[in-house]
């Protein structure tokens, strides 16, 4: 009110004045804060009112999340109330739309309840290198959350980089190497060697499998009841929203190098690899390649206690996670939506 509302000429007669509506901005009920002053990765949220619910609260705030997410590349939320797998669901359904299948996958993981899966159920000594989820493929979620339904009792934590910086890290040269000369992965399926196709299909019907095989561009080949498929990806790609370019593939990972040498030497004696990663044309990927795509890594990692309740936002493109080794219980769900794709039209 101005200085001028108060003149005697122009006060108003008090049984004319009425409250205005309250307006809240999309921070009246958080906080933003980073996990470290010097560490933008993730942003974090916090409500500023006790027992604020994260489902209701994004449901009315959904671009302001679209924007700090574009330039973060993801967000905690901590200390909202989540209740449980089914809101959770309703979390990614919000923030993402309809949530996807866990079709073709690459680790074992437990369906909980609609599309939410437990997190890769590899044995709790391994380390799962950082990666971007289902680089390996030319079919993707955009996004992709997690839900800390009891941490570790120590470690077990989810380390995450930013796929621009990764980018931006590498050698130049190798960069355009890499986007010129795209990756070849080649997975071996059944007889111990790795997931079943039954399994990662997710059917017993071998037409099926070759159904999908043909609309994503994979190459299949049968020997009785083992699959073999190659199937040739990007190494960089751009972010839609952006424009950025991000390093996004599977390479380091996939490739036989990431692997204990005890345990390559066991699967060359028993007979080859489960899976394995090179170039576009089939040829090897250097190990200097391969050494300097995993310092990049390393160099860019970020790492951050989880508390039960935490949900971790990543958008996948811009940003690659992992997990490290860890002692005790641990539950860790996941969800991912917002399919991208770059299958040929057809």
């Amino acid at each position: 009110m101005t200085r001028s509302d108060f003149s005697p000429t122009a006060r108003p007669h008090l049984g004319t004045v009425r409250r205005k509506a309250m307006s809240l901005t999309a921070t009246d009920l958080v906080h933003l804060e980073l996990v470290t002053p010097q560490q933008p990765l993730p942003m974090v949220i916090r409500p500023a009112i006790a027992d604020l619910n994260l489902v209701t609260w994004a449901a009315g705030h959904q671009d302001f999340i679209a924007q700090h997410l574009r330039q973060a590349g993801g967000i905690l939320f901590r200390n909202f109330q989540v209740k449980g797998a089914a809101e959770f669901e309703q979390f990614v359904q919000t923030v993402g739309g309809p949530l996807l299948t866990y079709t073709y996958g690459s680790t074992p993981r437990t369906q909980v309840q609609g599309q939410i899966y437990t997190s890769t159920e590899y044995p709790a000594d391994q380390s799962i290198p950082l990666h971007n989820e289902l680089a390996y493929s030319r079919h993707w979620p955009l996004k992709i959350a997690f839900f800390c339904v009891q941490p570790a009792a120590s470690g077990g934590m989810t380390p995450i980089a930013d796929s621009r910086r990764v980018f931006q890290r590498l050698d130049p040269q190798l960069r355009d190497r890499l986007r010129e000369r795209q990756i070849m992965y080649v997975r071996n399926y059944g007889d111990g060697l790795d997931l079943s196709w039954q399994h990662v299909f997710q059917t017993e019907d071998k037409a099926v499998v070759e159904a999908y095989c043909q609309q994503a561009e994979i190459e299949w080949a049968w020997q009785g009841d083992r699959l073999t498929t190659r199937q040739v990806c990007q190494a960089v790609t751009t972010h839609g929203e952006t424009g950025v370019e991000v390093w996004f593939n599977q390479a380091h990972l996939f490739h036989v190098s990431s692997l204990k040498p005890e345990v390559q030497a066991a699967l060359r004696l028993g007979g080859g690899f489960p899976r394995n990663a090179y170039y576009g044309d089939g040829s090897e990927i250097e190990p200097t390649v391969l050494q300097a795509i995993r310092e990049a890594y390393s160099a860019e990692t970020v790492r951050f206690p989880w508390q039960a309740g935490d949900v971790l936002l990543l958008d996948n493109l811009l940003t690659a996670h992992g997990r490290d080794p860890f002692a005790g219980d641990r539950k860790v769900l996941v969800g991912m939506a917002e399919p991208n794709s770059t299958l040929s039209d057809r």
